[in-house]
C-alpha cells in the first residue's frame, strides 16, 4: 500500500509540475510577467502559510537567513520573472525542454562550489544534457522567440543556483520547510510589484485569473508537499527518474490545451537533454527505499537537531 501511495505521489507532481507550463501561457493573456509572478508566489506563500502550523514548519535560524534570501531570490523570484517573460515567445512544451537542463546546471555548479565529486559520466552527461537545452533555444527563427528562449535558459540557471544554495540548508531543514522559507522569501522580493498586480486583477479576465491561482496552490504549493512526501519514502535516483517524464507529459498537455505543436528541432534538443540526465544520474548505488526522520516542531531549527529530508537538484515548477 505504502508503495502505491509513492507511486500515486510521483504521477501527481510529475502531472502538476508539467502542467504549470501551458498554464503560465493561460495567465500570461491577462497578466504581465511581472505581475504573474508575485501573484503566483503569493497565493503559494498564503497557501504554505496556512497549512505550516500544522505540518510542524519550524522558523529558520537567524544565521541561515542570507542564505534564504538567496534562495528565494534566484530560485523563486528570478526564476518566476524569467520563465513568465520567456513564455510570451516560446511555446509551454518548448519551454519545459529547456528547463530540463536544471539537474546538468545544479551538478556543475556543487562540483565548482561545493566540492562534489564530478566523475567523467557526470561532466559527460551534463555537455549532452546543456547542448541539447542549447539546442532547443536556437530551434526558432524569430528574434523574440531567440531571446526569450534563452531568457528561460537564465531561468533554469537561477534554478541550478536555488538548488546549490539550499543544500546546507537541507542538512538542518526538511524539504517543505526549505521550500517555504524560499518562498516567503521570494514573495517578500517581488512585494514592489503588489500595486500593479492589484490593479492586473481588477482587469484581467476570470481565465487568466483562474491559472494563476492554479499555479500558485497545485504546481508551487501542493506541488512541494507532495514531492516532499515520495522523496521521503525513496532513494534520491528512484525519485528523480520519475521527473524525466515532465517535458513529455508538458508537451502532451500543451497539445491538448493550447493546440501547441513544437518545431522538430526543439523535439531533438529535448530528447538530447533528457538522454544527458539519463547519463548524469547514472549510478551504482541501490535505489532502496529510505525513510526520512520526521522532523522535530521546535520553535527553531539548530544545527544539534539535524534534519535529513530534501529535495533533489531536480525541475521545479
Amino acid at each position: 500500500m505504502k508503495l502505491n501511495k509513492t507511486s500515486l505521489a510521483l504521477a501527481a507532481t510529475v502531472l502538476l509540475w508539467a502542467t504549470a507550463f501551458p498554464a503560465i501561457r493561460v495567465a500570461l493573456d491577462g497578466y504581465g510577467p511581472a505581475q504573474l509572478s508575485f501573484l503566483r508566489v503569493a497565493v503559494a506563500s498564503l497557501a504554505l502559510g496556512a497549512v505550516a502550523p500544522s505540518l510542524g514548519v519550524r522558523r529558520p535560524a537567524r544565521t541561515d537567513l542570507w542564505r534564504i534570501a538567496i534562495a528565494g531570490g534566484a530560485g523563486m523570484s528570478a526564476y518566476q520573472l524569467l520563465l513568465n517573460w520567456g513564455e510570451i515567445h516560446v511555446p509551454a512544451g518548448t519551454a519545459s525542454l529547456i528547463v530540463a537542463a536544471v539537474p546538468a546546471m545544479s551538478a556543475v555548479l556543487a562540483s565548482c562550489f561545493l566540492g562534489e565529486r564530478f566523475t567523467p559520466t557526470k561532466a559527460g552527461g551534463s555537455l549532452v544534457a546543456l547542448a541539447g537545452a542549447a539546442l532547443v533555444a536556437v530551434s526558432g527563427k524569430e528574434s523574440g522567440y531567440t531571446a526569450a528562449a534563452w531568457a528561460i535558459l537564465a531561468a533554469a540557471c537561477s534554478q541550478a543556483v536555488y538548488h546549490l544554495t539550499i543544500k546546507p540548508l537541507l542538512q538542518r531543514y526538511s524539504g517543505l520547510e526549505v521550500a517555504a522559507y524560499a518562498m516567503w522569501a521570494g514573495t517578500a522580493l517581488l512585494v514592489p510589484l503588489a500595486p500593479s498586480t492589484v490593479r492586473a486583477v481588477l482587469d484581467a479576465p476570470a481565465g487568466a485569473t483562474g491559472a494563476v491561482v492554479f499555479l500558485g496552490l497545485l504546481p508551487s504549493a501542493a506541488g512541494f508537499v507532495i514531492w516532499g512526501y515520495a522523496v521521503a519514502r525513496l532513494s534520491v535516483t528512484a525519485a528523480t527518474a520519475a521527473l524525466y517524464l515532465v517535458p513529455a507529459v508538458t508537451l502532451a498537455a500543451s497539445y491538448l490545451w493550447l493546440g501547441e505543436q513544437p518545431r522538430p528541432l526543439a523535439i531533438l534538443g529535448g530528447l538530447v537533454t533528457i538522454a544527458g540526465l539519463v547519463l548524469l544520474n547514472k549510478r551504482g548505488s541501490s535505489t532502496k527505499r529510505v525513510q526520512a526522520p520526521r522532523p522535530s516542531p521546535s520553535r527553531a531549527a539548530t544545527p544539534e537537531a539535524p534534519v535529513t529530508e530534501g529535495l533533489p537538484a531536480a525541475t521545479r515548477r
